[in-house]
């Protein structure tokens, strides 16, 4: 029912009421012990009996169909055969950071790669990721070698009393 009383315009009906609500208390399952280790799916166990044997044939099948020009096979045997590239170790020249000051000729020598198309954007994107990360990593340690500094300084005797 709507606000005015009547039923839903779309004929649904309210069936909160006779829901049997949550079938188990929260933290205990129907099957406390789980599916057991090495189970398989039921639809996988039959595919396999069914195709068991077959390989060999059903390979020979698609590759006959690629080379007669069937595009889904094809594509389907260039994918076994060599499939898409996920990553690719990059190469380019790119000085050394010892501080967060190199990170500007690292960067420099990323964008000079790119221009040059030794590296795609997306490869300088990830390699700059890692220029950053290592950054942020120098930065933290020379704050906090600061950090203990200052505290063995305000520990020493003489510079408490100036202190004070």
């Amino acid at each position: 029912m709507n606000a005015e009383g009547s039923p839903p315009a779309d004929g649904a009906e309210n069936t909160a009421g006779i829901q049997r609500g949550k079938p188990f208390e929260p933290g205990k399952s129907g099957n406390p012990a789980g599916k057991p280790k090495g189970t398989r799916n039921a639809a996988t166990l039959a595919l396999e009996l069914l195709l068991d044997g077959e390989a060999e044939a059903l390979t020979r099948k698609a590759v006959q169909l690629a080379l007669g020009g069937d595009i889904t096979a094809l594509r389907l045997c260039l994918d076994r055969i060599l499939p898409p590239r996920k990553d690719r170790p990059v190469s380019f020249e790119m000085p050394k950071i010892n501080n967060a000051q190199d990170a500007r000729a690292a960067s420099a020598a990323l964008l000079d790669a790119v221009a040059s198309g030794n590296l795609t954007p997306s490869e300088a994107s990830e390699v700059a990721k890692l220029i950053d990360a290592y950054v942020k990593t120098i930065e933290l340690t020379e704050v906090l070698a600061r950090l203990d500094k200052l505290e063995a300084s305000s520990n020493d005797p003489k510079r408490r009393i100036q202190a004070a």
